[in-house]
């Protein structure tokens, strides 16, 4: 059984694909934010992908979903949302402290496919590791 005081992050989602119909204008949004967030983007012929994000371009799209990236302050979070509107996102709502749990501190942003992309602080936490990292075992 896991402690309540316990998450972890990088062993339940292997990736997610949005596929979408205006795929520069994704990768203006994109690259934006994530470069807020301090993650970078990789380019191919018809994709682009950071981490396990993966946006192709085509027909039909993925439709609307909901996307939660980790931010390490609400200084992250501020300036998540800035670049957003920015690179043409549509506010969904400014930053700031929700509910949802003590701590929760949030913004929320439309992409331009409609998709509600948020940043999130959880508040102080100490992480194991900034990240899992995966090499080739050959």
């Amino acid at each position: 059984m896991v402690e309540l005081n316990e998450w972890h992050r990088g062993r339940l989602i292997d990736h997610i694909q949005l596929v979408v119909a205006d795929l520069p204008a994704c990768r203006r949004f994109y690259g934006a934010i994530l470069e807020v967030l301090g993650v970078p983007l990789v380019d191919g012929e018809g994709y682009f992908f950071a981490d396990e994000l993966f946006v192709s371009a085509g027909e039909p799209t993925t439709g609307r979903t909901h996307l939660a990236f980790q931010a390490p302050d609400e200084k992250t979070v501020q300036r998540f949302h800035a670049a957003a509107l920015l690179a043409g996102g549509r506010d969904n709502g400014a930053p700031g402290l929700r509910d949802y749990h003590p701590g929760y501190y949030a913004a929320f942003v439309l992409d331009p496919e409609g998709n509600n992309i948020e940043a999130v602080y959880h508040g102080p936490a100490k992480r194991s590791a900034p990240s899992v990292v995966l090499t080739d075992a050959s």
